[in-house]
């Protein structure tokens, strides 16, 4: 039985949604908020900027990360930049211009409402991180600088050489530090969350394991945020950080939380290609470099010659070539396909021709060493330790790779999922980005959620939670504590002959293979028949070292490779039931002569959010229909 989603959109002009809404939604008093214990899941630029955000309004919050510190989030990878309409290059920039470029580079399957607020306070983020100290670079004048990332004409992209994500979680790590020091957070590092509890249908508790003594314990709150990031691991090989999981979604799932468009997958045109079997991540090249640098093949197959050897008239620039309007900077999803079907014609370079150029000699001719140095420095010094070569003097090789993942918890314009009380931030949520991903939005969303939105969204729902505060000693945290620990006992118990990162390994090829850049119906139903034989040999065939009352890394392993056995099976799905090309989701069978995704809007306009049934049924599509009134469903093109 399909259920009725109410996004709770506020009614009237685009442009006046969110301040209508803000004027319209309840308030917590000074006094009262003083009452209320939140439960923040995840430091990263979401879940910091969150946990300080509500902290400061007088909320108690109790802050939880598996990491050691807030300071080793995963946001902290994010390189080339943050983007905001703040127009300082006066190119045309505007509000509604990168609520466009952000719609449409999502393939037009995400929320008007929700993506024209995103916009809207974009400009705002950029104040708070420069009133923090976040050293944005700046043009020669002391204006902030500005680069382009892919799918903009403009330049509204802010950064700090590099390493952005990195400067801007210090900025939010310095805000919760703060309310830490003052008493309003406190932190809980190195603790993992291993379910949700759930009390008269609504959020009130999460289950933890502590990972340095095993001790599996529970906190009651008044609200939980999820600020988990996103699924990209169970590829196996991504450009996330290994300990990046599904798990805290995916258990919130199984208690009643939607998981909408998880098929929604990004691929990254810009990485490090796989250097050998045993690899186990991939890095990434910043996006950015792509304004400076020319992607390329040679013209003939099988080339065995140095690139500086192959002249000009015997290389194909293929992205200006295909894309002249946007060149080099085309969308993500559009030049990971390019470069993929450069390859599969055997024009690829490097090791198994998997791989294109990426070159600066005309940028570093043009503007000088020097200045690419200023632009990209700490880049090509990750590029020379990896490979050995230095990219100022030969091409980078680059290749695709699974980066960010569009699809997750289902939330309302509160940012509340259907399940009361549980909200959900950042890139664990779906809201904004639709079927692909913009470069540079997201950090964007993840501060715009933490910072700006939930800290007035969260009171709509705890101004009906006065007086409502449950104990852990309830039965339902006993259940759900003695559900974690037999779980852990089970895994502990099996005694088998394989690791969880074997398991890992087998599930994310498949993965890769079957719902990776291309998808076909047959791929899909062989990934669908594998995956559960898999999964019952996990289940049989395990081995986790060590117990269950110490620090146990093969353990914390074996819990995430559980949970993407099971979600895999979930996201080849929703990409089988999606008969349609749309951003990063590339159906083989939806394509025009040239190659290009072909859209259904008759049939796929909508937001597609999964629910559990138990484990030996299918889960129940519920829909979303998705409205545009202010831009025009069109296909995209960038040519």
């Amino acid at each position: 039985m399909t259920t009725q989603l109410d996004a709770r959109i506020p009614s009237g002009p685009l442009a006046d949604k969110w301040t209508k809404h803000r004027a319209e939604s309840k308030l917590v008093n000074p006094n009262n908020k003083r009452k209320f214990d939140i439960l923040v899941v995840g430091s990263g630029l979401a879940g910091a900027s969150a946990a300080a955000s509500l902290a400061e309004l007088g909320y108690h919050v109790k802050c939880f990360c598996f990491q050691d510190s807030a300071r080793r989030a995963h946001s902290i990878a994010a390189q080339g930049g943050i983007n905001a309409a703040k127009n300082y290059q006066n190119d045309g920039d505007s509000v509604f211009r990168l609520f466009y470029d952000t719609i449409k580079g999502g393939d037009f399957r995400s929320r008007e409402a929700n993506v024209y607020r995103l916009a809207e306070v974009s400009a705002n983020i950029i104040d708070q991180c420069v009133a923090q100290g976040v050293p944005f670079a700046r043009e020669y004048g002391g204006l902030l600088a500005n680069r382009s990332f892919g799918g903009a004409q403009v330049s509204r992209t802010f950064y700090a050489r590099g390493q952005t994500g990195q400067q801007l979680l210090l900025g939010a790590y310095q805000a919760l530090s703060d309310q830490i020091n003052m008493g309003g957070v406190k932190m809980f590092p190195r603790s993992e969350l291993l379910d949700l509890v759930i009390v008269d249908g609504h959020a009130k508790g999460i289950v933890v394991r502590d990972l340095k003594t095993g001790e599996i314990s529970s906190f009651p709150g008044d609200a939980v945020v999820l600020a988990t990031g996103g699924y990209g691991n169970v590829f196996y090989l991504s450009t996330n950080a290994r300990g990046c999981n599904v798990s805290a979604t995916y258990r919130a799932y199984k208690r009643g939380a939607f998981f909408a468009n998880p098929c929604y997958t990004q691929i990254h045109p810009t990485c490090i290609p796989v250097g050998g079997p045993y690899q186990s991540k991939l890095t990434l090249m910043s996006e950015s470099l792509r304004n400076d640098g020319r992607v390329w093949v040679p013209k003939n197959k099988g080339e065995s010659r140095r690139p500086d050897q192959i002249p000009e008239a015997e290389r194909d620039y293929y992205l200006e070539r295909k894309y002249p309007s946007f060149g080099n900077l085309a969308p993500r999803d559009i030049a990971s396909r390019s470069a993929k079907e450069v390859c599969d014609e055997g024009r690829g370079v490097g090791p198994g021709g998997l791989g294109v150029y990426l070159d600066f000699a005309e940028s570093i001719r043009r503007l000088g060493e020097q200045t690419i140095r200023e632009r990209y420095g700490n880049l090509f010094d990750i590029y020379h330790n990896i490979t050995g070569e230095n990219a100022y003097q030969v091409p980078m090789r680059i290749y695709p790779a699974v980066h960010y993942t569009m699809g997750g918890l289902w939330v309302d314009y509160n940012l509340m999922s259907n399940v009361p009380g549980l909200h959900v931030l950042g890139e664990a949520n779906f809201s904004d980005h639709g079927a692909n991903r913009l470069g540079a939005s997201a950090l964007m969303q993840g501060l715009a959620d933490g910072y700006f939105v939930i800290p007035c969204t969260i009171a709509n729902y705890l101004a009906t939670q006065l007086g409502k505060k449950v104990s852990p000693d309830r039965p339902e945290f006993r259940a759900v504590e003695e559900e974690v620990r037999g779980r852990v006992k089970k895994l502990l118990s099996i005694k088998g002959k394989r690791s969880a990162t074997s398991f890992h390994q087998e599930l994310g090829l498949l993965v890769w293979e079957q719902c990776g850049m291309a998808r076909s119906r047959d791929g899909l139903k062989d990934a669908l028949q594998k995956i559960g034989p898999l999964r019952e040999e996990f289940w049989e065939n395990l081995n986790v070292l060590g117990g269950q009352q110490e620090l146990n890394q093969s353990l914390e392993q074996a819990g995430r490779v559980a949970d993407f056995l099971e979600f895999a099976e979930l996201m080849c799905l929703d990409a089988l039931e999606r008969e349609e090309s749309c951003g990063g989701h590339f159906r083989v069978e939806y394509q025009t002569e040239e190659g290009e995704a072909v859209r259904n809007d008759k049939d796929f306009c909508h937001v597609t959010a999964w629910q559990y049934t138990g484990p030996d049924s299918k889960p129940v599509a519920n829909i979303e229909p998705l409205v545009f009134e202010n831009v025009k469903l069109a296909q995209r093109s960038y040519k």
